[in-house]
């Protein structure tokens, strides 16, 4: 035993001196803004990894179908005889096991958030927004029966069967809806060696076994704990600048050493989950007024303030969360609201005014989806932002899932569990992309100016624009929805 006590001493000397060594560098290039490149060539040396375990797993999928089809044929069974001169079918003549890129990105993205089980007839889903019209009149007039001018097609004669286009539409959305596909994570069409997954790809082969022990071991016991840290000193570090910045006394210098501060700060935390950004067309990066982007996780705003510097609005939290928010709001003009001031829409307009007409306050980060979507798609923004009357940035933010899924879904991971998944992933990689700032125009209402700027944002992200409420992920749906569905189908209708 007191043999092997310095012996243990002296190797843990050896393995700790080069981990320490590796823990200040990386602190340091991110304090200073720096990168070695490590990064980028980390996540194309992952890809190649992926790239050959799909050609594996596809290698070991055809030979098990050869067995299967050899089987049948020893059982007596016999493949169907095709006439020579039947033309091959459509199916038969797609090439096999293509990458697509749908969107231009890679393999291993599904842009929609997975492959539609089913085809609908988009003029029987219900719009959430309802018909807006100025009085009776106009009401009375936009629904007569000789024009009658919603674009769908007029049922003369109503008989039992006339209803079933809507049965059929009704079990499609129970079978597959537009809403709740968007609050689980992203489907992969190929596997990237980690184990949250249904299928038991990591057991196929010895090969892809003996990747997937290597990766676990590099995921849980090198990179998790070296990121604890670097998120440990971060979250300490960010706690001390601020409190430090808030006692400057001179406007102009705290808001120039706060930018500093803050940069220097969440590029230390962006080093906890390797994240790996790129930004886009950095002319158009917003300097004061509404910063709007879709949402996927809390770490949008991280990823956003490596780049800039932001104020924040949104609602108080407790935990880890809320010690964020009390060190941002010492150096900086943060809007934090308790639950029940967010209720009130006059009083966050007011507030979120009074900051916009303050050039030189910072521009205020706001995600108007108002919850957390899978990054496959942009839901309903909400108007409050869009009423103030500022200059809006739109910014979108797309993320590449093949290395971590950065969607947190909040009613089934607390911010402990999300934490502990981004440790545990691969890296974070996403584009950032800061379009040209867009007004209001005349006559536009903040509704119309909402859907605009979403429908920018998702064009520029690859992302499907949706007209639904993100809130549906919490409540059911409105009951004004539903009568406005009934009353629609009844206009169709002209019995004889």
């Amino acid at each position: 035993m007191a043999v092997l006590l310095p012996a243990l001493e002296l190797i843990g000397s050896i393995l700790l001196t080069p981990f320490l060594m590796l823990l200040l560098s990386i602190i340091f290039l991110a304090s200073i803004g720096k990168s070695l490149g490590v990064r980028r060539l980390y996540v194309n040396l992952l890809l190649m990894i992926f790239e050959y375990g799909r050609r594996d797993i596809e290698s070991a999928e055809r030979h098990k179908r050869k067995t299967d089809e050899d089987d049948d044929e020893d059982e007596g069974y016999s493949e169907e005889v095709v006439p020579k001169d039947k033309p091959p079918s459509e199916t038969e003549l797609q090439p096999k096991n293509v990458n697509v890129k749908p969107n231009g990105y890679a393999n291993g993205h599904v842009p929609n958030g997975g492959n539609n089980l089913i085809s609908r007839d988009d003029r029987l889903i219900l719009v959430p927004e309802p018909a807006q019209v100025s009085n009776d009149e106009t009401e009375n007039e936009k629904y007569s029966d000789d024009e009658y001018k919603t674009g769908k097609e007029q049922i003369v004669n109503f008989e039992l069967s006339t209803i079933l286009d809507y049965i059929k539409s009704g079990v499609e959305s129970i079978i597959e809806d537009q809403v709740t596909s968007r609050f689980e994570a992203e489907e992969l069409k190929n596997w990237n060696l980690l184990i949250r997954t249904n299928q038991s790809y990591e057991f196929i082969s010895w090969k892809l076994s003996f990747m997937w022990l290597c990766g676990f071991l590099v995921r849980y016991f090198f990179l998790f704990p070296l990121r604890v840290i670097i998120c440990f000193f971060g979250v300490c570090w960010l706690t001390i600048c601020t409190a430090l910045v808030g006692y400057i006394p001179n406007r102009e210098t705290k808001q120039l050493v706060n930018r500093g501060v803050s940069i220097m700060c969440f590029g230390i935390l962006s080093r906890a989950i390797s994240s790996v950004v790129t930004y886009h067309n950095e002319e158009n990066k917003p300097k004061n007024g509404i910063c709007v982007a879709n949402h996927t996780s809390p770490i949008d705003v991280l990823i956003l303030m490596c780049d800039n510097c932001y104020s924040l609005i949104g609602q108080r939290h407790g935990g880890f969360l809320g010690l964020l928010q009390r060190a941002l709001a010492r150096a900086s003009p943060h809007i934090w609201f308790e639950r029940s001031e967010v209720r009130d829409r006059h009083a966050v307009a007011e507030r979120l005014r009074e900051h916009v007409s303050n050039p030189n306050n910072p521009p205020i980060l706001i995600f108007p989806e108002g919850t957390c979507i899978n990054n496959t798609s942009v839901m309903q923004f909400k108007k409050g932002s869009f009423e103030v009357g500022s200059v809006i940035y739109p910014v979108a933010i797309k993320y590449d899932p093949r290395f971590g899924d950065a969607f947190w879904n909040s009613s089934k991971y607390s911010m402990l569990q999300y934490l502990y998944m981004m440790m545990t992933s691969w890296a974070i990689v996403c584009d950032v992309w800061y379009l040209p700032p867009m007004h209001q125009k005349e006559n536009e209402s903040a509704i119309d100016f909402a859907n605009r700027v979403k429908s920018v944002i998702a064009k520029q992200g690859g992302l499907v624009d949706l007209v639904w409420d993100g809130q549906l992920k919490r409540q059911k749906a409105k009951k004004e929805w539903r009568e406005r569905q009934q009353e629609e189908f009844s206009k169709r209708l002209k019995v004889e």
